[in-house]
């Protein structure tokens, strides 16, 4: 497990009847590694996890993996109610054939950090595969502080990566002061990419790259090889469709920013509902302003693939 590149947090394709599409699922993945990600992160709460039960997250890990056959890595995100839940999903992502777990504080209960420790830690323990932690303390009211991940890396030697989502990039350095390159820091949040980078991130697990892979990729080679001038002409025009992996309703705006892009549906399931309105328009329009000034030189992602998953 290399946690490194372009790692997108890929939604959940649903059909009509709101059940889990598969064959998008899979051709989505599929899609996205071909236009340059390093690897695919799937469950997390961009993938709508708290709204799929334990057997639909199962198949869709099982999808996934089936439809990359080892191209690049399968990342299982691992967030239940229960420790005992979340234990059993890391086993069963395990035993499907993941490539690495992340791991998120349990839902609905904020713990203290001895709680959230001994949470952490079992998953941890469960099975031998590298694990990533994901500290989103904006979304989930958890803020795991770089003390704390300094003295859970120094206990497991499988957590090998943070997803630094506070939107406080000064956390890298932080956790480079502590712990040197002994965990590898992801960005987590899409519009604070190049900032994370230039301190010393070496990935990036983002949104919106469900709808533009090459340009995310793009972006992400031109900050990691130093190109400030290419990078920035890049990430500014990025930026306003970036912004929406940071608000409450980023579910749906990232999918409608797929549909619109013909990679995929808005739909979500309740008690999200797609955006409508006002809310609707603006959408469309910071996506149409992206699509008509293009940087010149930036090759769009290539169509969306229509084959199926085998």
């Amino acid at each position: 497990m290399h946690w490194t590149g372009v790692m997108p947090a890929m939604t959940t394709a649903f059909q009509l009847d709101f059940s889990v599409d598969h064959g998008t699922v899979g051709r989505h993945a599929q899609w996205m590694v071909e236009n340059g990600c390093s690897g695919i992160i799937c469950l997390g709460s961009l993938g709508e996890a708290a709204t799929l039960s334990f057997d639909e997250k199962i198949e869709v890990v099982k999808t996934t993996i089936t439809a990359l056959k080892g191209r690049a890595p399968v990342v299982a995100a691992v967030s239940a109610l229960s420790t005992s839940e979340a234990v059993e999903l890391a086993q069963r992502a395990h035993g499907e054939g993941c490539s690495g777990l992340m791991i998120l504080p349990p839902y609905v209960y904020k713990g203290d950090w001895r709680e959230n420790k001994a949470h952490v830690s079992a998953i941890l323990k469960a099975t031998p595969l590298p694990a990533m932690l994901y500290n989103n303390p904006v979304a989930y009211g958890t803020d795991f502080l770089p003390e704390q991940i300094a003295e859970l890396a120094n206990e497991h030697p499988n957590l090998e990566a943070v997803k630094e989502s506070s939107a406080d990039v000064r956390r890298v350095t932080a956790i480079r002061t502590l712990l040197g390159n002994r965990l590898a820091v992801m960005v987590g949040v899409d519009d604070a990419i190049v900032e994370g980078i230039a301190a010393g991130a070496v990935g990036w697990i983002a949104g919106l790259v469900n709808a533009l892979p090459r340009e995310s990729a793009e972006l992400f080679r031109l900050a990691s090889e130093g190109k400030t001038a290419e990078a920035f002409d890049v990430y500014r025009w990025f930026l306003p469709l970036l912004h929406m992996d940071t608000v409450p309703k980023f579910v749906q705006l990232i999918k409608q920013v797929q549909q619109e892009a013909g990679v995929g549906s808005a739909r979500v399931r309740a008690p999200r509902l797609e955006l409508e309105g006002e809310e609707l328009a603006a959408a469309k329009a910071v996506l149409a302003h992206a699509q008509a000034h293009r940087p010149a030189g930036l090759k769009a992602s290539t169509p969306f693939a229509q084959s199926g998953v085998h």
